[in-house]
């Protein structure tokens, strides 16, 4: 299990715990995190799973893909440098205590 932080737009900080080999997506659904809508189940084909990756954790991720980058233009709120979805951030133990924050609305 690996420690995941989520930084809710007041300020507060929900930590949960998850099985590496998931999305960040389905980890913050499975724990209730509603500021998460994922819409489209992990699909790519809407933007409602948008987070903000800490800087300090960004480096850590591969890439985002063409899709995603497209994707990420349709945010509800404006993107950031550090800006992805959540369902393409597979888990896995190197990602031991990354921290997101969330965005003030999905939609």
């Amino acid at each position: 299990m690996i420690t995941l932080h989520f930084q809710h737009d007041d300020g507060h900080e929900q930590t949960l715990r998850a099985k590496p080999g998931r999305s960040l997506m389905r980890a913050a659904t499975s724990a209730g995190i509603a500021q998460i809508a994922a819409d489209c189940g992990g699909c790519l084909t809407c933007a409602t799973c948008h987070v903000i990756v800490d800087p300090a954790w960004a480096a850590r991720l591969p890439a985002p893909g063409s899709d995603e980058q497209a994707m990420l233009d349709m945010t509800a709120v404006l993107r950031e440098p550090t800006s992805r979805l959540s369902c393409q951030i597979l888990l896995d133990a190197s990602l031991d205590g990354l921290r997101v924050r969330l965005p003030s609305r999905q939609y």
